[in-house]
């Protein structure tokens, strides 16, 4: 059985907002409600969101644009990271995406850590790109540095 929501915001691999789509029973009324993603499809919300369309388009456009220009930035910096190494370069500890979100806030750029594209921990020295995902689709590239730390 499948519950018909219309989607208020864009969600990965469901849909983009103001589309409806058709999801588990459990999925709709767990995640996608409660968290505003989207509202049950009755008439009356059908409805209403013929009236909302033009300003779910604007408020889409708007978050886009408020991206692409955090995703600017982010592609023209260049961040480094200093860690302890021992014997042969081998690093202690590593660089997660936590380490990445919390040094771009020391630059006034807030981004969740789970933004971080990043596969696995880097535990090597050397020079890294990462991906940072950002809303409404738009991506960033991301370059860092992982150097020596002086004793």
């Amino acid at each position: 059985m499948a519950m018909n929501v219309i989607l208020t915001q864009d969600v990965d691999h469901l849909g983009k907002a103001g589309e409806l789509v058709s999801v588990k029973p459990g999925y709709g009324r767990n995640y996608l409600l409660p968290q505003g993603l989207a509202v049950s499809a009755t008439v009356h919300n059908q409805n209403r969101l013929e009236h909302e369309k033009s300003q779910i388009a604007k408020r889409v456009a708007k978050e886009r644009a408020g991206a692409q220009a955090l995703a600017d930035r982010l592609n023209g910096m260049t961040l480094q990271f200093e860690r302890v190494v021992g014997e042969e370069d081998k690093m202690f500890g590593s660089v997660t995406s936590r380490d990445i979100s919390d040094q771009l806030k020391k630059a006034n750029l807030e981004i969740d850590h789970r933004w971080v594209q990043l596969d696995q921990p880097v535990k090597a020295l050397g020079k890294y790109e990462t991906q940072i995902k950002l809303s409404a689709g738009v991506q960033a590239t991301l370059k860092f540095w992982v150097v020596s730390k002086d004793k």
